[in-house]
């Protein structure tokens, strides 16, 4: 979790989940200090997806990659704790 302690509310219009995309809940992204940090985890160690982390929803969208093991792995190792919330795009059926 970040360090900074701040809560940012308000900044953004709350995302919602994305279709096409893995899209995880994370608690206790707080700020868009958090956010950055996660964005920058997943892109450096995923090539070629795109992240899109909106702490006033708490939702962490990512395209170009279906390996939850390995989002959840990373977004872990940066010190956060993820939730599955979409599976792909048919479970939105």
């Amino acid at each position: 979790m970040c360090g900074c302690a701040t809560r940012q509310t308000g900044l953004a219009k709350p995302s919602e989940a994305v279709c096409g995309a893995l899209t995880l809940r994370v608690e206790d992204m707080t700020c868009s200090h958090c956010a950055s940090t996660i964005e920058e985890a997943i892109a450096a160690a995923l090539p070629g997806t795109t992240v899109d982390a909106n702490p006033v929803s708490k939702l962490v969208s990512i395209h170009g990659s279906t390996d939850w093991d390995a989002v959840e792995a990373i977004v872990s190792g940066a010190g956060y704790t993820p939730t599955r919330r979409i599976l792909t795009t048919a479970a939105l059926g």
